[in-house]
């Protein structure tokens, strides 16, 4: 039970693409796309693999990662699909000031 005066926990994530890769993984699972023991067993090997933080700090990275390679493997996209969402992400982070929100379109070529 939450006690009234007690301190406001942590937050859970970080930044909001961390709470985004979660929510990505868990509405894939309960859409079919994968079973929750192959995604553990593919964010454990990410986190096993050489480079790993062993302070936690890069978690979210590698549930991002996991979760890639996985849907990769799922085929979960069709590759030019896949590549044509990378290039408009791609698009939009080079043409966004820093500090500002990526909006999709932004950078994107006019036809």
């Amino acid at each position: 039970m939450i006690r009234p005066d007690a301190p406001p926990a942590e937050p859970v994530f970080k930044a909001p693409w961390e709470a985004q890769a979660f929510a990505m993984a868990v509405e894939s699972h309960r859409r079919g796309v994968f079973a929750w023991p192959e995604f553990a067993a593919a964010l454990s090997a990410e986190l096993l693999a050489a480079g790993a933080g062993q302070d936690g700090d890069d978690y979210y990275e590698h549930w991002l990662t996991a979760l890639e390679k996985l849907l990769a493997a799922k085929a979960a996209i069709p590759e030019a699909e896949r590549l044509t969402r990378y290039a408009a992400w791609d698009a939009a982070a080079k043409a966004t000031p820093h500090g500002e929100p990526i909006v999709l379109g932004r950078g994107a070529k006019a036809s």
